[in-house]
């Protein structure tokens, strides 16, 4: 497979009903609710929920405090010695120390003690900041709800104020689009007791297995993995089922500082030639996916994949359905590698897209792949077609790297 140019990230949270207005009408019509955190007991209890401004009066230092559960306009100003949430004051400071920052072109700032009040600029940062960070933790919760592996996902944004996404669904395998038919059982599989050593899968589609006993890969970029079914006998620990397992490491969805929008990085390390994530979408098919990528590349949003194998016949979307792949950004110099799997559907039409480290990968460290790079390690033809005819809207790399091309398209 290949991806093609991608540049400006779109994003979203579906079905994420306001909990705050569900529990401001509970508390309104005095009705109970477990679901949602209302009970008898807390039905007209009062939480912080983030804090919206600050003054002093008479030396004595007040906060715009915002109700967990409550509209705006039930907003009290509390004096300090009533609040205990330090965790809600500390991000206060640090909000309003951020912002001062910014307007200052990032020089030093010094704290002023003896303001009585906060321009209505910096009282409003802290509340949209506040209400991102609220926003960020929904979708997260939401994120964590939806997959299906091991590894954890979190957001985080220090760089701006952009929230959730508001047009991305979250899956965890290809969503066909209407017409396209995918097969995803096996009409045959190993009776194998030890698939390490025993003629398995992959030596009756006439490759090797793509394992070693470290769970990496060792077989080159190219060569598909055919990997055990759900017809195979042996049982789930069976060495050569490591894609099906899912991501096993935590990552983080987070804001770039340098412009290309969200990324990804590894919370934990990674060793090389190890199994990352899958790449997931909507499958459509070529034609199809040539009219999107001419809208898309007019916005500079496009999340195409080509499913080029054998033929060209279908392309992944991944523009509004995706996983944590979706986020990832395009390197020149790249730490994950494609590879073509099969599985239960064993159409060579439709294979699994799946990302493998190419060297160790240490926590903290973004991860990246080469848009234009095809499962056999060439450069798509996205890449090297200048041809006029196209006149096609060229999106600029951001990637950094020595070796970067100059485009992603």
């Amino acid at each position: 497979p290949s991806a093609r140019g991608r540049g400006r990230r779109a994003w979203c949270v579906p079905c994420l009903v306001s909990l705050d207005t569900l529990q401001e009408l509970c508390r309104k019509e005095k009705l109970t609710c477990k679901s949602i955190g209302i009970t008898k007991r807390n039905l007209n209890n009062y939480e912080v929920e983030y804090l919206c401004d600050y003054k002093v009066v008479k030396d004595m230092e007040y906060y715009l405090v915002k109700w967990k559960g409550w509209p705006d306009s039930t907003n009290t100003w509390e004096p300090l010695h009533n609040l205990k949430c330090p965790l809600l004051l500390q991000q206060f400071s640090n909000d309003k120390h951020n912002y001062l920052s910014q307007v200052n072109k990032g020089k030093a700032i010094t704290p002023k003690d003896n303001n009585k009040t906060l321009k209505p600029a910096i009282a409003d940062y802290i509340v949209k900041k506040a209400k991102q960070r609220i926003a960020l933790q929904r979708w997260q919760d939401e994120l964590n709800r939806r997959k299906n592996h091991k590894g954890m996902i979190l957001v985080e944004n220090t760089v701006d104020l952009e929230g959730p996404p508001s047009d991305f669904y979250y899956i965890n395998e290809y969503k066909p689009a209407p017409g396209i038919s995918l097969v995803n059982e096996a009409t045959f599989g190993c009776s194998c007791t030890d698939c390490f050593f025993e003629k398995c899968c992959p030596a009756e589609a006439g490759v090797l297995l793509a394992y070693n006993k470290n769970q990496q890969i060792k077989i080159p970029p190219g060569t598909p993995i055919y990997e055990c079914n759900s017809r195979c006998q042996c049982g789930p620990d069976c060495p050569n089922r490591i894609v099906q397992k899912g991501t096993q490491y935590s990552l983080c969805i987070f804001r770039t500082s340098n412009g290309r929008g969200w990324g990804v990085k590894t919370l934990v390390k990674i060793k090389r030639m190890s199994f990352v994530m899958e790449y997931v979408g909507e499958v459509i098919t070529s034609e199809e996916a040539e009219r999107r990528g001419q809208l898309y590349d007019n916005k500079g949003i496009t999340y195409l994949f080509d499913l080029d194998y054998e033929s060209d016949e279908f392309t992944v979307d991944a523009a509004r359905y995706g996983n944590v792949s979706h986020f990832v950004n395009h390197s020149c110099d790249p730490n994950l590698q494609v590879f073509n799997v099969f599985i239960d559907n064993l159409d060579t039409r439709l294979p699994r897209i799946a990302l493998f480290s190419t060297r160790t990968i240490n926590a903290g460290e973004e991860l990246t792949f080469d848009y234009q790079m095809k499962g056999y390690g060439d450069l798509s033809s996205d890449s090297v077609d200048h041809s006029p005819s196209k006149k096609r809207v060229r999106t600029v790399c951001k990637c950094g790297a020595v070796t970067c091309r100059g485009y992603l398209n």
